[in-house]
């Protein structure tokens, strides 16, 4: 277990230092993936339980897999309800990223539900995460200063209350979902909008004057994409996703088809 701890206070340590940080994504429950993504460099894996059918208990296997590689593992919850919040936690997860926050009582709630007292309201529990009770002190003692709490601002409203909701100790980065937001300002799926583009480059301001890391997810990944999105002011970058790798796949592929029956 230890080893699992020094993970936490490792990844812990580079978003507070605003270092580069590289993540993966999952959005398929096959651990096979999970086994390949992190055997790679990549600082962290991402579940993405909100747009997907991923279980409670696939997360779990895919949580205990990102450990066995020495990954730490952020899923992302569908909603803020403590329905998922409380299992993934106890499942051991390191941190967790919490879709579409918009204002500080979301925050608020997030925080009484992810961290333990005095930070928030946590419930004390045994499973997997405090080695079913082999580490419960030790837990329960680190958990607050190395669990890594991931904001995503996903609308308008977002943007505008971020400079309030950043001020917080217990958020340690901010990631910006592009596609919900560009539909907040009305312009759904037009992320080259201006409209869009000046939210972005608020929130990396924001995340900026505040010392906090900032991220984002893209999905052509190459040197010059990655390093743009660093020239942008990102610190933190998921590179691509199972699904988007092979839906690009499967796009190369039917084309590729086509040309050669035209042919």
């Amino acid at each position: 277990m230890e080893k699992i701890f020094a993970l936490r206070r490792k990844i812990k340590s580079k978003f507070q230092k605003c270092e580069l940080i590289f993540g993966g994504w999952v959005s398929y429950p096959e651990v096979s993936i999970t086994e390949t993504f992190t055997s790679t460099e990549i600082d962290f894996l991402a579940i993405d339980m909100e747009h997907t059918n991923i279980s409670l208990d696939e997360a779990k296997k895919i949580i205990i897999s990102c450990h066995s590689n020495r990954t730490a593992c952020f899923p992302r919850q569908v909603s803020h309800s403590n329905n998922f919040t409380k299992p993934l936690l106890e499942f051991g997860c390191d941190g967790m990223l919490f879709p579409m926050v918009n204002n500080l009582n979301e925050l608020k709630k997030i925080i009484n539900d992810f961290k333990y007292a005095p930070n928030g309201k946590r419930s004390y529990g045994v499973n997997r995460a405090q080695n079913y009770g082999f580490e419960f002190d030790k837990y329960i003692t680190e958990w607050n200063e190395t669990s890594s709490l991931i904001i995503q601002i996903e609308s308008k409203e977002g943007v505008d209350n971020l400079s309030d909701m950043i001020k917080n100790e217990n958020v340690d980065g901010v990631m910006i979902g592009p596609y919900d937001l560009s539909g907040s300002y009305g312009y759904p799926g037009n992320l080259e909008h201006a409209t869009v583009k000046n939210a972005c480059k608020k929130v990396i301001e924001i995340c900026k004057e505040n010392n906090k890391s900032c991220g984002t997810q893209i999905t052509d990944v190459s040197q010059k994409n990655i390093f743009k999105k660093i020239d942008e002011g990102y610190n933190f970058i998921i590179l691509s996703s199972d699904l988007f790798i092979l839906w690009q796949w499967a796009e190369k592929i039917n084309k590729t088809i086509k040309e050669i029956k035209i042919g």
